[in-house]
């Protein structure tokens, strides 16, 4: 009984880490927001690390899998890439792409 239990609220919590991410306006932001220290408010660069801001989803989406892959060197945008879902990575650069 103990295992159905704990299956069950395994399940249920699964289900609301979507409805989380649907109703959260912001959340989209807030993820972008971790890249300010090295990519500029608003993904907006002020020194030599490339912007973000602008530029197009499916160029940004592919340097991001370039990065998880190895297939691109960097220093720390490979452990970056991989700490997150495919989810929010698209919700990144959905809203770098948006930016002006």
């Amino acid at each position: 009984m103990n295992l159905a239990k704990t299956a069950l609220i395994t399940l249920c919590l699964m289900g609301t880490t979507g409805l989380v991410h649907a109703t959260d306006p912001n959340l989209a932001r807030n993820l972008a927001a971790t890249c300010a220290n090295c990519h500029g408010t608003n993904g907006k660069s002020l020194g030599g690390i490339e912007s973000l801001a602008g530029e197009p989803k499916q160029k940004l989406l592919q340097k991001l899998a370039d990065y998880r892959s190895g297939e691109k060197p960097a220093s720390v945008m490979h452990q970056i890439a991989r700490g997150y879902t495919d989810e929010q990575l698209d919700l990144i650069t959905t809203y770098f792409a948006a930016q002006k």
